[in-house]
């Protein structure tokens, strides 16, 4: 079976991308072929796959993305699939992963009135309703409950259409019979990069977008640790995206020198590993894969309740979450709290590992390629 995947940006520290990628060859091991048509694509391209880099450009993103389906369509007449999967909002898809949320809700919510006359809301209006609209026949798949009762709400979207996914947590995030021996030698070279001491704190936070991650939120409780505990604790800040107002922020604060911000990287495993809490005071967040994936390694979280996840976490007495809405002392408390008790941490890694050997919290590329294999038009 042809297959063709459709999303804007492919770049290797993106959730989306990462779950897109997975299905992917998800369905490419079970003999389908692969065809990926993107706007941009950073990294390497996994062997089989037939990327197209589709050639348009436009003043404007919605524009772009307007120019996006139009060469996709076209092509795809010439070159048929047997089934259209997109990850982002579009006409003609099949399948439609739902990472993003409801457009209308936020727009209608978030914005000004006025806001609904602009071409760009025109747009990813029209984009939304060509999905979730109760005449087209697109299947839906859900990686969160929070969403769907919106788009029933503004589209009378058909419940057959949705499929709740269960999270898709690598196999890599896991914690292993080697996790303490892992952390130590984890520790010892963070400490020649970071400076590192074997009694400091480390808190790990990881995701691109800084400012819808709350990174900001983070170095302020941060900043606002007691004094001891501030001379021991550094934050690491995973992910793609501009550093320069954080560095800022944390220099006015005078911890400049303890936090680091080193872009994407590859080794996530080991820093979640060497890590003492996960940091995730998110502003809107669907799911927050990063939870789970710090849950699998037996990593204490503090979030807040805006992460679809964040139930997980509570679930499984690993952490702590911070209500919405959002109180900026609240989250300095937990943190502090978190910090200064050791034994609270041990209980929650222990909790954590245990809820991770018996939850299903791995299985969402098989389920999403059952979906798109199994879907009739």
């Amino acid at each position: 079976m042809q297959l063709a995947f459709c999303l804007y940006k492919y770049f290797p520290y993106g959730g989306l991308q990462r779950d897109f990628l997975r299905i992917a060859l998800t369905c490419q091991a079970r003999g389908h072929e692969v065809r990926v048509y993107a706007l941009e694509w950073q990294g390497e391209v996994p062997p089989g796959f037939d990327l197209i880099r589709v050639p348009v450009n436009a003043l404007s993103n919605h524009w772009r993305y307007a120019k996006f389906t139009d060469w996709v369509h076209a092509d795809l007449v010439r070159r048929p699939a047997d089934r259209v999967i997109g990850f982002n909002k579009m006409p003609g898809l099949d399948v439609y992963y739902a990472a993003d949320p409801c457009f209308e809700d936020k727009a209608r919510t978030l914005r000004k009135p006025l806001y609904r006359l602009s071409p760009r809301y025109r747009h990813f209006s029209v984009y939304e309703r060509a999905v979730f609209g109760p005449e087209h026949h697109t299947e839906i798949l859900m990686i969160s409950t929070a969403q769907q009762p919106l788009f029933v709400k503004y589209y009378g979207t058909p419940a057959r259409r949705f499929h709740l996914l269960p999270p898709g947590i690598a196999p890599d995030r896991r914690a292993t019979d080697s996790a303490a021996a892992l952390r130590a030698v984890a520790r010892e070279r963070f400490g020649g990069e970071f400076g590192l001491q074997a009694d400091d704190l480390l808190l790990v936070q990881i995701g691109s977008d800084f400012p819808r991650k709350g990174l900001d939120r983070s170095i302020a409780a941060m900043a606002a640790l007691p004094e001891a505990l501030k001379r021991r604790t550094r934050l690491i800040a995973l992910g793609s995206d501009d550093a320069t107002p954080f560095f800022t922020q944390a220099a006015k604060l005078g911890i400049a020198d303890r936090v680091f911000i080193p872009g994407g990287r590859d080794d996530v495993p080991q820093f979640l590993l060497a890590a003492d809490v996960l940091l995730h005071p998110a502003r809107h967040e669907n799911t927050g894969t990063v939870l789970l994936e710090a849950l699998v390694a037996g990593l204490p979280v503090l979030a807040t309740a805006a992460c679809g996840y964040a139930h997980r976490i509570a679930d499984a007495d690993a952490g702590r979450i911070v209500a919405e809405p959002f109180v900026q002392g609240e989250l300095d408390a937990a943190l502090a709290g978190m910090l200064a008790d050791d034994a609270a941490r041990a209980r929650w890694q222990r909790n954590a590992l245990a809820y991770a050997a018996s939850a299903d919290l791995y299985s969402l590329p098989e389920k999403a390629a059952d979906v798109i294999l199994g879907r009739r038009g």
